[in-house]
């Protein structure tokens, strides 16, 4: 897919994986559409680092968890643009065990609708509402971002960071990534990127992670066969291939998460077996 012109809506770049996206796009000649809702600060800094680009850049105050909002953006997006051609569906809200605790805590009353709204909800709302205007606009690309967390629930070293509704949010994705391939070919790919460990998203740079120990962080880190956490601009690399790339697949899931999901677990050297070879 040639990208330069191009029009792409990517939620989250106030943050580090978002705008570690967004940034390799406007690299690549793509103007951005930027929702954005909560960290003042981030969106600020964002602002500062995009507002000088040679692509042009739509910034939009939006929560994305409310329908009409969503499509009061997408009028915005057809005034301004005209078009649509690629959709990272980059918004998620996931409580940490490690920071939060359990959801009976008064404080996490609603964390669970949280998680729930902003992690699948919003990647619904999106779609459905960016595709008419995708099919109007010609060939694009879907990417859906998820987490590893939709294959290991609450369990093993991750429990600690991946909640209940989180996880069961991020299963959900793979199969929206199904039916959305189906639904919007041929001429729109939707393909999913499941990340793993990553810094600033439940890797070093988060708060989930200052708060481990040591030892969990040895346990997180030698589950994983490549022995570290990911990069966000790995990440975005590797959507850059699913977006620009990756011409004839669609409906597919990309896992990134260093082999995590593996588990750690080496390959042994070949036993001898108990039959011997037959002597000549």
């Amino acid at each position: 897919m040639q990208l330069q012109g191009k029009i792409a809506l990517i939620p989250g770049a106030s943050r580090a994986i978002g705008r570690a996206i967004a940034r390799k796009l406007a690299r690549e000649g793509v103007n951005l559409i930027l929702p954005t809702f909560d960290w003042p600060d981030s969106i600020q800094e964002m602002e500062e680092e995009f507002k000088g680009l040679d692509v042009d850049v739509l910034i939009l105050p939006v929560d994305l968890r409310k329908q009409e909002q969503v499509q009061e953006m997408l009028a915005t997006i057809q005034k301004h643009f005209g078009a649509l051609h690629i959709l990272v569906n980059n918004i998620e809200r996931g409580g940490m065990p490690i920071v939060h605790g359990s959801y009976d805590y008064a404080h996490n009353h609603d964390q669970w609708d949280l998680e729930i709204d902003t992690t699948l909800k919003s990647k619904w709302l999106l779609f459905h509402h960016c595709l008419p205007l995708m099919r109007q606009s010609g060939p694009g690309a879907i990417v859906n971002i998820s987490s590893i967390s939709g294959l290991t629930g609450r369990s093993g070293p991750a429990a600690l960071f991946f909640n209940d509704g989180y996880s069961a949010a991020n299963r959900a994705i793979s199969s929206f990534t199904e039916t959305w391939a189906r639904e919007a070919a041929p001429q729109i790919r939707v393909n999913e990127l499941m990340l793993g460990l990553i810094q600033h998203r439940h890797g070093e740079e988060t708060k989930g992670w200052s708060a481990l120990n040591n030892e969990d962080k040895h346990r997180l880190i030698t589950h994983t066969l490549l022995q570290r956490t990911g990069t966000a601009e790995e990440m975005a690399t590797a959507t850059l291939f699913l977006i620009r790339d990756a011409d004839f697949m669609t409906g597919s899931i990309l896992r990134m998460d260093g082999g995590f999901c593996l588990g750690g677990e080496l390959v042994p050297d070949m036993p001898r077996g108990i039959l011997t070879p037959e002597k000549g």
